[in-house]
């Protein structure tokens, strides 16, 4: 793919909050939108990286041992097998990076927030 991208436009597609949309795929790994709200549960991933950058909105990532609070532009890495949940007290939208397979829910199956693997837009 050689187009351009244009994230707003990615986002204004979809309304569904904890499920991830594959936008690109680079060199193993998949470029991910989604907009959260709340609290995702706890989980890790025991062979992934993930890489969360906040588009619009504040969001946080919850260690067992600190949170990482982020706002527009603001970037983290979560190691593999580091225990984390994302949460968002307002919607906010997220761009993640990952590996391509990765299980949103890590370790977790949850009825509720675990996304299926093929949703791109």
């Amino acid at each position: 793919m050689n187009q351009k991208i244009n994230l707003e436009q990615k986002f204004a597609l979809f309304d569904e909050q904890w499920r991830p949309k594959t936008i690109a795929a680079i060199n193993g790994q998949e470029v991910k939108l989604v907009k959260v709200q709340g609290a995702f549960p706890w989980h890790h991933h025991d062979n992934e990286d993930e890489f969360f950058i906040v588009w619009k909105g504040r969001f946080r990532v919850e260690f067992r041992d600190h949170v990482v609070d982020m706002g527009p532009g603001e970037c983290v890495v979560v190691p593999r097998g580091v225990e984390h949940r994302t949460c968002a007290d307002a919607e906010a939208e997220i761009m993640l990076f990952e590996p391509t397979g990765v299980v949103n829910t890590g370790n977790v199956v949850d009825a509720e927030f675990t996304a299926p693997a093929d949703a791109r837009i």
